[in-house]
């Protein structure tokens, strides 16, 4: 009896383990949607239907015909052919199909081992809601690409960042749940103290700067100042007019969004390095290797950065940039973890 508890546990932690894969790769297809203006290419949810791609010239006309009626189409890309469209369709499907095999890979198991008994209530009770994140998921999803359908050329860069946070947070969730399976402990993680704090801090600006990458990529702000340090001539751009609070807070603004962005890196890394002089001063040891990686991910992810803007926003680079995004969360969370009480 011991023994096939303790094969059920190994079978649940290698689940999770590849659930947090899973959000991973679809993080990146995400991305790469986004990248390659491929999100708006199927015009509807399709929640039931849409397994399989158009198989003869009739069906990809359907889809391209329901394409060619929303702005994009016709305000930017009225010159496309059908085969052009195929690719972007592909891109679009291949998220949507990523989604939903997620979805029923995450709720199968997770109803053996509810009924199991086996798998300790409180990290099924995690997994319950991860599940529910994953489904709210498909729901902001679809939220956000309506925004695209009727009177703009792309989605919300709110909706976006909405979207990216939601993924964010979940595949944090299995993170964190992974590492407390491994140690064996159940560590809260909003369990604020003055312990604590500094790294939720870290965590927190992080995650702001995830957000307002999400805006950049929404606006295409990237594209207007593609220059480093400076934007154009200068550190502040000259088109930026802040005259009252309330300019300071016009998050359509392209060039304000992009200033934003690189200012709060900075931020970050004064933060980080405030961290590690924090942590070797008080000879915090079992803290050193994690607070090494994660300086070796903030150093990658601002050189990213850098080369993805002066290279006129490289695919490539840009999508490496987004998923060094995720690995940084990934070193923030496990240099929080191991001072969590």
């Amino acid at each position: 009896m011991f023994a096939n508890d303790k094969k059920i546990n190994k079978i649940f932690f290698f689940w999770l383990l590849i659930s947090l894969l899973l959000v991973f790769l679809i993080i990146i297809v995400g991305g790469l949607t986004r990248l390659t203006n491929s999100g708006l290419s199927i015009t509807e949810w399709e929640l039931f239907s849409g397994l399989i791609p158009p198989t003869n010239f009739s069906s990809w006309n359907k889809y391209f015909d329901q394409y060619k009626e929303i702005p994009q189409y016709k305000l930017l890309n009225f010159d496309m052919s059908l085969n052009e469209f195929k690719v972007i369709f592909y891109w679009e499907y291949i998220h949507r199909i990523i989604a939903r095999f997620i979805g029923l890979f995450f709720m199968l198991p997770l109803i053996f081992f509810y009924f199991s008994n086996k798998i300790k209530t409180e990290y099924i009770n995690i997994c319950l809601v991860i599940f529910s994140l994953i489904i709210f998921q498909g729901t902001i999803g679809w939220y956000m690409v309506k925004s695209g359908l009727v009177n703009e050329i792309s989605v919300s860069h709110f909706r976006l960042s909405a979207h990216l946070l939601m993924a964010i947070l979940i595949i944090s969730i299995i993170f964190w749940l992974l590492k407390n399976i491994q140690s064996n402990k159940f560590k809260i993680f909003f369990n604020f103290n003055r312990n604590n704090t500094p790294y939720q801090i870290l965590i927190f600006l992080i995650l702001v700067q995830i957000s307002i990458g999400a805006f950049v990529s929404g606006l295409d702000a990237g594209k207007i100042y593609q220059t480093w340090p400076k934007m154009g001539n200068s550190f502040i751009p000259n088109d930026l007019m802040l005259d009252n609070l309330k300019e300071f807070f016009e998050l359509d603004n392209r060039s304000l969004i992009q200033f934003y962005h690189r200012k709060l890196a900075y931020i970050i890394i004064l933060y980080s390095i405030f961290l590690g002089v924090h942590i070797y001063r008080k000879k915090i040891h079992f803290l050193f290797n994690s607070y090494k990686f994660l300086m070796f991910f903030i150093f990658i992810q601002i050189t990213l950065g850098i080369f993805t803007l002066i290279s006129g926003l490289n695919i490539f680079l840009a999508s490496m940039h987004q998923i060094t995004s995720v690995l940084l969360v990934f070193s923030a969370l496990n240099l929080y973890y191991l001072v969590a009480k």
